[in-house]
């Protein structure tokens, strides 16, 4: 029998933070954490965070998903993905004290959630896992050679940008401004600590103000707030890529990436990874599953689409 949701509310540095508990009635001794990414709240884009977690709890996983500071019905100044390890701890611990016998926790994010589980993973004994859904690793340069690579190419066969084209209707001037512009920023030179392996840091500044989702030729590219697109920047600070990579290197347990076919974002991190014998290397350890959903967009907005993760997440968490 599945028990009714139970809505909490826990301190963090003098906030106050909501969470939705999904609950299960036999005792439970791992349980999942759903980091919401992004500026948005515990629901999730089409409800998914809201139907993950109930469908986990019907298996009998207990979830948790939560509104970081300044998100939601939380208290407190918005922050971004790399500034929440004292949400992510909080939320640990309301989640233990709300579920007697638990006794670890796994953190599933999407996004540049998946991005601050990786961040704060090495930080805390009682994480044992994680699942990381397209994790963010945006940087201007890879951004554009995700693009080109991937979108172009894709661009290219589809019937519509050819019927665009004998009809009058394509726009060669703002597609070649485009294109030239992806070329700049795909093949500038960057500065010393960027050829260090300390790039990462500067990403797209396309995105304004919103976790905005834009379709094209049946990719999806993600645009974060401008807070977001400016973290790790600072002088002599390790970038985003770099932090990541410390991150999964530091974390001795289990982790499940799930990746979409047509996001860009996914293509973007699978192309770092390509380009690095170091994320080599941490993906073909035996303790890391990889998925990848072919046809699906970045949030996974379909019906099948959605249910493919909640079971691959359910069977993952109770196999070991």
């Amino acid at each position: 029998m599945q028990l009714e949701e139970q809505a909490l509310g826990f301190p963090c540095q003098g906030e106050w933070l909501t969470a939705i508990l999904s609950p299960v009635s036999a005792p439970a001794r791992r349980g999942v954490l759903i980091v919401v990414g992004g500026p948005q709240y515990r629901a999730g884009s089409h409800r998914q965070f809201t139907l993950l977690a109930r469908a986990l709890a019907a298996q009998g996983i207990p979830a948790m998903r939560f509104d970081y500071r300044g998100m939601g019905d939380s208290s407190g100044a918005a922050r971004d993905f790399e500034e929440v390890d004292a949400d992510l701890r909080a939320a640990v611990d309301q989640f233990m004290a709300a579920c007697p016998g638990l006794q670890e926790v796994v953190l599933w994010g999407l996004c540049d959630a998946a991005s601050a589980a990786m961040f704060y993973a090495r930080q805390d004994k009682r994480v044992c896992g994680m699942v990381l859904l397209n994790p963010w690793a945006r940087s201007a340069e890879g951004f554009a050679k995700a693009t080109l690579k991937h979108y172009y190419r894709d661009r290219l066969l589809q019937p519509e940008l050819w019927k665009k084209i004998f009809s009058g209707r394509f726009d060669f001037g703002a597609a070649a401004r485009s294109f030239a512009g992806l070329l700049g920023a795909a093949y500038a030179r960057r500065p010393a600590a960027a050829a260090k392996g300390q790039d990462g840091g500067a990403v797209d500044t396309a995105g304004t103000g919103g976790h905005a989702t834009v379709a094209a030729a049946g990719m999806t590219a993600v645009a974060l707030p401008s807070s977001a697109q400016t973290a790790g920047t600072a002088p002599g600070a390790p970038g985003l890529h770099q932090r990541m990579l410390e991150g999964l290197q530091g974390f001795s347990g289990k982790v499940l990436f799930i990746f979409s076919g047509a996001d860009l974002t996914a293509q973007e991190f699978l192309d770092m990874v390509k380009a690095s014998r170091q994320w080599q290397g941490l993906l073909a350890a035996p303790r890391v599953t990889r998925h990848t959903l072919a046809p699906a967009d970045h949030t996974f907005s379909r019906r099948e689409w959605r249910d493919q993760v909640a079971g691959w997440t359910s069977d993952w968490v109770r196999s070991w």
